[in-house]
């Protein structure tokens, strides 16, 4: 509690009817310039072949983070495919994910929202 407010680590925005629509959560923000890993997955959502994405960031020593896609994704997808598609995008190029981990699935919580904690760590894993 802070004031008498509780500080969820939400992150929302007012709709133009007056509703409150929410947009992710302060944590899980990439420290790489604050980018809305909401904003990267819409793209590669887009992409034929990709059937899930999530996007966390992982630490990197020059930029803090580095934006990493995690995906399920149709065979013979690759990276420079996604790398391609993100590129052709209208999303701006220090957006994009830098690498890319290919999963079977996501893991993800009751509500089906990405644990993205656990795929910092998967991401972590696969990039070593």
């Amino acid at each position: 509690m802070i004031d008498g407010w509780y500080h969820t680590g939400d992150i929302g925005a007012p709709t133009p009817d007056g509703a409150l629509e929410l947009r992710g959560r302060v944590d899980d923000m990439i420290v790489s310039g604050g980018e809305n890993p909401e904003e990267v997955e819409a793209v590669l959502m887009r992409r034929d072949g990709v059937q899930d994405a999530a996007v966390v960031g992982v630490p990197d020593d020059r930029w803090t983070e580095r934006v990493v896609a995690c995906c399920v994704a149709a065979d013979g997808l690759k990276a420079g495919d996604l790398d391609s598609w993100c590129r052709d995008s209208s999303l701006a190029n220090y957006k994009r994910p830098r690498d890319y981990a290919f999963l079977d699935a996501l893991p993800r919580n009751a509500s089906n929202k990405a644990l993205r904690r656990a795929l910092r760590d998967i991401a972590v894993e696969r990039l070593e």
